[in-house]
């Protein structure tokens, strides 16, 4: 009795009722009630049965499925779970592009996040200004896991030295230009909360 390779293309393309059609080696189509049909690698863990998608079939063809099936069957030979190692592996992804993502773009996506809090329309061109001025330079174009404490005092040392502070540096820098009455603040915690924003909602995605 043939345990693998049960089906052909000519077969797939023909099934239409529901069912699990089973090709061998843990690998199924699954066509569902309303007419979907998808590919199903099922195996057993912890005395449970499990399905794993594999996609759709009018996108992967019986030959991919195959392919797609035999890895999960190397995975389960080294005691993996295919689900958990995809999984894994879609979140390590997703880790590596977000490092990518600038700094610049991560404080603008926390000041857009928050901009609500603050009715004042000063305010937000004011923080706007003070980023482009004081901190894009040094941190802009960096990744935003790579801005530690030392970056942070990078920039801001400078404007404590320069400007007389009206708080906790700890806090936040303000500097007032006399001349205009228009204050200059450069956050620490936003710099962090930035980050921190960023980690959050990246976080949240991937659960």
């Amino acid at each position: 009795m043939r345990t693998l390779n049960r089906l052909s293309t000519v077969k797939v393309a023909k099934l239409k009722r529901k069912g699990m059609y089973a090709d061998g080696g843990g690998l199924y189509l699954r066509v569902s009630k309303s007419g979907t049909r998808g590919w199903i690698f099922r195996f057993g863990e912890n005395g449970k049965l499990h399905d794993m998608g594999l996609g759709p079939a009018h996108t992967i063809s019986l030959a991919e499925a195959r392919e797609m099936a035999t890895e999960c069957r190397k995975l389960r030979l080294q005691g993996i779970d295919p689900i958990a190692h995809r999984r894994a592996s879609v979140a390590a992804r997703k880790a590596s592009d977000a490092k990518a993502i600038s700094f610049r773009e991560c404080a603008q996506a926390y000041m857009a996040s928050h901009e609500d809090a603050w009715r004042n329309p000063r305010h937000r061109e004011q923080w706007r200004n003070s980023f482009a001025m004081y901190v894009y330079p040094v941190l802009g174009e960096l990744p935003v896991a790579a801005v530690d404490t030392g970056l942070v005092m990078k920039v801001i040392e400078p404007l404590w030295k320069t400007f007389a502070p009206s708080t906790s540096p700890r806090r936040y820098i303000v500097h007032r230009r006399h001349s205009s009455g228009h204050r200059r603040m450069i956050y620490h915690d936003c710099i962090y909360g930035a980050s921190a924003f960023h980690r959050r909602t990246h976080h949240q995605r991937t659960l």
